[in-house]
């Protein structure tokens, strides 16, 4: 029963009808209500379902802001069929299954609502309706906080979100709502979430943020437009677009993520104007597959928390950054894979502690009128099939300007590198290039220096200034060289070159151009005397990091899954470097120990992981410089030529210094049918400089077990420089679902009731062969898991928060089929 009385103003002029009248009940009031009449309800509760069919006005009274509940026991409390206006009311829903406020038809009016529930939904629109929404608050921690259905519109403004069970905003089914300085904060699933093709939503001086989920998500062929809105402190991603979703942003400001800030997939399609990304945990913008684009436009990229690419180009998906800047970074941009490209023009990537841009596995990078600077590499083309254009382009304040490596081809022209600490253009490991009006100017090293074995076009080039001479070449016969000059300022060796063409086969059917007057060979640097071990060359310098204590350390050592005795042999050795360090602190004499390791053990079990806190925890101690991990394989160390296995595991140990060298697989530099294999000059190489420079570098090599046993055996000299091998057992049943559980808390999963003693059963059951990944595999199944889940949840038309939390035991994935043994005769 209501508390109150509802007065009804009536509007029309017939004698018959009365002016004003009293009503007990709202349904009463409604029913005797005419269009255009008004509705002045008293304060107090009214346990009434109230459905609006004509054009009134239902309000509370003036200065009374909240006064009137409407709060019946269940079903929809409001629904709404009419051009109505309501005013100043609170609308509390008790039933889980239906909306608060339901909007169904007509173009009605809504302000200043205050809607509480723990339902599906607080405020839903759908159909023809097509509201306006002033001022009004949703509280709904079980469900959506406003959802636009079914082809409804409608326009929102300044209302606010202030809790969600599941999306802020949820638009589906062709729904199209305009947001305008609206917020929406503390949900636990996507702060906007827009779903499905003909799906879209315009949304301007919005605010999202608090979100246990990405900040906004537009998937399945929707489409969105944000201007001038900020999205940050979301758990998630802070944007997603997945499977042809378009997405604009204007005048946006993405930050404070843990994720990625902007993740696209599918075919989306991305365009990006004067926006801003920043502190984010992993990429700024990440971009994956065949026709996914971005378009960036007077953006800027920086300040990341991670150690993450702030923007990664794969699996054939484009990018364009035009007038952009990206700084403060680990690196600027990482395209990779076949198909994948990005276009930069006339943009600023600087304070790049790593490589501004890496170019790998066949992807390709144009840069026009960019500057580089401040960064440890300006462009690092990594490998066959990778390539691309730098064209009037200046790199400056770097370790190595631009670095082409393992067959990579890219053409350099009109760039000008300035104060390289170690080369302006460093060609290695077969690497090819053609440089085209090129300027060194300063260098601490050579201008341009190529490797043996490589191949490669200098054209109308010239240095000046650099310390150990302009060109170094090692296979001159190898090179095309045409109207390049060296100033060298007084050094030795300047080196002038007049080029003309030379009638002589060529590869690939070009004409080669050799100089007329023979190369010069280098003028090598001072030789170090026998007695004294060469100096290792400078590293790149590091950004100041704070830097974990050893127990902080060890903590994440003992938080990993299983690795028991693993974690004994650990810290039994951290102890014993501990203890001599304080014996020599004390002027005592500390006994020598060996800090090289054997890592055995199957794929899987974490040897990686702990090789990098072992660098970390002699870092804390102040054995190591930096505590890094640079991991290596056969292949970054064995050359195909004489004399290239030792440069390439000199530079690999180099990049090592004050850190961690992990040579995974091993025993692969020593295969049992050697023959004529360089393996064992990388072996030779390595064991010289681990002598040299025992203080500089810890070395890990791991492997099988049986392999690593013969590998040692039969390197006796590799043998004697480790101190001891450490074991890594496979993981057990248990351990397996431990790490399962792992996953799912990370990515905010649950395992229901009996799918833990489901895991385990399975992961008893599963095939222990030489595929068997350990961990790796763990985390494989609870993917499987994840994705098995999608395809059931996805056929849910209302999934509420346990549907999209929970793991069932059917959400395994089959056991995979053993080999058939063959019949004996």
């Amino acid at each position: 029963m209501a508390q109150g009385t509802v007065q009804v103003t009536h509007t029309g002029t017939s004698r018959w009808r009365r002016r004003t009248g009293e009503y007990a009940s709202l349904a009463a009031a409604l029913e005797a209500a005419a269009d255009g009449d008004v509705l002045t309800v008293a304060p107090g509760t009214y346990r009434e379902n109230l459905v609006i069919q004509r054009a009134v006005t239902l309000r509370g009274p003036e200065g009374s802001l909240g006064s009137v509940r409407i709060a019946p026991a269940d079903g929809v409390p409001l629904t709404v069929r009419a051009s109505a206006t309501v005013q100043d009311l609170h609308v509390e829903g008790q039933d889980t299954t239906a909306p608060a406020l339901l909007i169904e038809e007509g173009t009605p009016e809504l302000s200043d609502l205050r809607i509480s529930t723990r339902s599906a939904a607080g405020l839903e629109v759908r159909g023809s309706a097509r509201p306006t929404v002033r001022r009004c608050t949703v509280d709904n921690p079980a469900g959506v906080g406003i959802a636009v259905l079914d082809g409804a519109g409608g326009v929102f403004e300044e209302c606010e979100v202030v809790s969600a069970g599941q999306s802020g905003v949820s638009v589906r089914g062709g729904g199209h709502p305009r947001l305008d300085r609206c917020r929406v904060h503390h949900a636990s699933g996507a702060g906007l979430a827009v779903t499905g093709e003909g799906s879209t939503l315009e949304a301007i001086g919005c605010e999202v943020y608090e979100i246990k989920g990405a900040g906004v998500q537009i998937a399945s062929r929707a489409s969105a437009h944000l201007t001038d809105c900020t999205v940050h402190r979301t758990s998630a991603d802070g944007v997603t677009l997945d499977t042809d979703a378009l997405l604009t942003l204007s005048d946006c400001d993405i930050h404070d993520v843990p994720e990625n800030a902007i993740d696209l997939r599918s075919r989306s399609v991305l365009t990006l104007t004067r926006s801003t990304v920043r502190r984010f945990g992993r990429n700024g913008l990440s971009v994956w597959d065949p026709g996914t684009r971005v378009d960036a436009n007077q953006c800027e990229i920086y300040d990341s928390t991670g150690d993450y690419p702030a923007v990664w180009i794969s699996d054939g998906a484009t990018a364009v950054l035009d007038s952009c800047r990206v700084h403060d970074v680990p690196d600027a941009l990482f395209v990779l894979d076949r198909g994948s490209r990005v276009d930069v023009v006339d943009s600023d990537l600087s304070q790049i502690r790593n490589t501004a841009v890496s170019v790998s596995d066949g992807a390709t990078a144009q840069l026009d009128d960019c500057r580089i600077r401040e960064a440890s590499t300006g462009a690092w083309f990594r490998d066959h099939g990778s390539g691309g254009t730098l064209a009037g382009c200046t790199i400056d304040t770097v370790q190595t300007g631009v670095i082409v490596t393992k067959g990579a081809d890219p053409v350099i022209e009109r760039c000008t590198v300035t104060a390289p600490a170690e080369a302006g253009f460093y060609v290695s490991a077969e690497g090819r290039g053609t440089f085209r009006n090129c300027r060194v100017t300063g260098s601490g090293g050579y201008g341009f220096h190529v490797m043996a074995g490589c191949r490669a076009t200098l054209s109308r080039c010239r240095t000046e200034r650099c310390a150990r001479g302009g060109y170094e070449f090692a296979d001159p016969g190898l090179l095309f060289v045409e109207d390049s000059t060296s100033d060298e300022s007084g050094m030795r060796g300047a080196v002038e070159f007049a080029g003309a063409p030379a009638a002589m086969p060529s590869a690939g059917g070009l004409t080669p151009v050799l100089p007329v007057l023979p190369v010069l060979p280098p003028i090598p640097a001072v030789l170090p005397s026998p007695a004294a071990p060469a100096a290792l060359p400078a590293a790149p310098p590091v950004a100041d990091e704070p830097r974990r204590t050893s127990d902080a350390v060890l903590g994440e050592l003992d938080a990993l899954v299983g690795l028991e005795s693993v974690k004994r042999e650990v810290r039994s050795l951290i102890n014993m470097i501990e203890v001599g360090r304080r014996r020599q602190e004390a002027g005592l004499k500390a006994a020598s120990v060996r800090r090289h390791l054997v890592f055995t053990g199957s794929p899987g079990t974490g040897k990686t992981t702990v090789a990098r806190l072992y660098g970390e925890i002699l870092a804390s101690l102040g054995v190591l410089e930096r505590g890094h991990l640079v991991e290596v394989s056969r292949v970054d160390l064995v050359g195909e030529h004489i004399g290239s296995t030792a440069i390439r595991t000199q530079e690999a140990f180099d990049r090592a210094r004050g850190g961690v060298l992990f040579i995974d697989e091993a025993y692969a530099l020593s295969p049992e049918d050697s023959g004529r294999d360089f393996g064992k000059e990388a072996i030779d190489t390595l064991v010289k400089l681990m002598e040299d420079h025992r203080e500089a570098v810890v070395v890990i090599v791991a492997g099988y077990t049986a392999e690593m046993e013969r590998f040692l055996s039969v390197n006796p000299g590799v043998a004697s420089r480790f101190s001891r091998t450490i074991t890594f057992q496979d993981y057990g049943a248990d351990e397996l679902l431990r790490i399962v559980g792992q996953q799912a808390d990370e990515h905010e999963y649950r395992l229901a009731e009996g799918t833990g003693e489901a895991l385990r059963k399975y992961f008893g059951a599963l095939p222990k062969g030489p595929a068997f990944g350990n961990g790796r595999t763990a985390r494989q199944t609870f993917e499987s898991m994840v994705e098995r889940h999608a395809g059931r949840v996805a056929e849910l038309s209302d999934a509420d928060t346990d549907d999209l939390t929970l793991l069932y035991p059917e959400d395994l994935p089959e056991l995979p089929e053993l080999p058939e043994s063959p019949e004996l005769p």
